[in-house]
């Protein structure tokens, strides 16, 4: 996950609810972000089903002192939720930047806008690949859906900060805790995915849906609204002693 430096990105698109294909439910989910315990801003995605796999819409509005944050990313994913191309904008504080990223046969292409200038680059492509920006819940909603399909393996961030990057996601399982959500018992999944060397606490339910995760932001995080997580009785260790497998860097 990016840290606390922010990559800045042009515009934020509107949000149009639209019914799926073949009376298929879009999936969808709000969370509240907040830092150390202070709601300091909202983040939804919505996902629904087309004939070739899904598009992806996340939206992101952080308002707080000294960060003014906007963000919208659409992206179509294939049945299997790899990426197939996505297009972010956003504005930081009052700077721009524009993404545009598609793979490009044995590479992943990241064409980057920002003040005036553009740029190009040629990643190692990867099929477990999610675009990862900062406070996306949509992205760690496929994160968990990709970790489902590849049993934790294989799975990589493209982070499209500066020039942009691919990072190898190293996942560690966690004993379930528990938690409420709209006030009914549920059992939250914990994972904790490394990404860059820096950790983001993730819990899910289940069916796999995000319900919070604990960002590397110092004090930040992104709570489904909702879900309360009941505080764990004892200190966690990983299930597989931390050795989830890691990928051979690109």
């Amino acid at each position: 996950m990016c840290r606390w430096t922010l990559f800045p990105i042009s515009g934020i698109l509107a949000l149009i609810l639209v019914a799926s294909p073949d009376g298929i439910p879009a999936q969808s989910g709000n969370f509240e972000i907040s830092q150390n315990g202070h709601a300091v801003g909202t983040a939804t995605f919505r996902f629904a089903a087309t004939k070739d796999g899904y598009d992806s819409i996340s939206l992101v509005k952080v308002a707080m002192e000294g960060l003014d944050y906007a963000l919208s990313k659409d992206e179509q994913l294939n049945s299997a939720n790899q990426l197939q191309h996505a297009m972010l904008n956003a504005a930081v504080n009052g700077q721009a930047v524009s993404v545009v990223a598609s793979p490009d046969s044995a590479q992943f292409l990241l064409n980057i806008s920002a003040n005036g200038r553009s740029s190009t680059t040629r990643l190692a492509a990867h099929p477990g690949a999610v675009l990862l920006a900062d406070f996306d819940a949509g992205a760690l909603e496929t994160l968990l859906a990709l970790a489902v399909n590849q049993n934790n393996r294989d799975l990589w961030a493209i982070l499209p900060k500066n020039a942009g990057s691919i990072e190898p996601v190293r996942l560690a399982t966690y004993p379930d805790q528990q938690g409420t959500l709209d006030g009914k018992p549920i059992v939250a999944h914990h994972l904790v995915a490394t990404i860059a060397g820096a950790d983001t606490q993730l819990f899910s339910g289940p069916e796999n849906q995000l319900l919070q995760a604990e960002l590397p932001q110092p004090g930040f995080a992104l709570v489904r609204k909702g879900f309360v997580l009941k505080p764990a009785d004892k200190p966690i260790v990983p299930l597989d002693g931390g050795d989830s497998a890691t990928p051979a860097a690109p």
